[in-house]
């Protein structure tokens, strides 16, 4: 039923080539689950930025809550149900188990050269 599903709202932002700017897409645009289940967003990178990519949720009316740095290194704090995965130019947030709590935007961020696009 819709009380059991969980919306995990990905935000896809795609940064000015021309500016020299690397670029990140994310994938999908979001997603419907039911609690428990595995699930995985993408962030493609137009460039590699080796491992300095990190992923952050928000939620509304809060600020950006970092949960991985570095591609895989888990923020003091964060549940060890977020891990994240990659290297060069393709990157992979994985959340395990999800919880209706996990309902959020969710972004990833390089931070391999100014300005560090999302």
């Amino acid at each position: 039923s819709g009380s059991d599903m969980t919306l995990l709202c990905v935000f896809v932002c795609v940064s000015s080539e021309s500016r020299g700017e690397i670029t990140l897409t994310q994938s999908p645009g979001s997603q419907s689950v039911s609690p428990g289940q595995t699930v995985s967003i993408r962030c493609k990178v137009s460039t590699s930025v080796y491992s300095n990519l990190a992923w952050y949720l928000q939620k509304p009316g809060e600020a950006p809550k970092l949960l991985i740095y570095s591609a895989t290194t888990l923020e003091s704090g964060v549940s060890s149900r977020f891990s994240g995965s990659g290297y060069g130019t393709d990157f992979t947030l994985t959340i395990s188990g999800v919880q209706a709590e996990d309902s959020a935007v969710y972004y990833c961020q390089q931070g391999q050269s100014f300005p560090f696009t999302q």
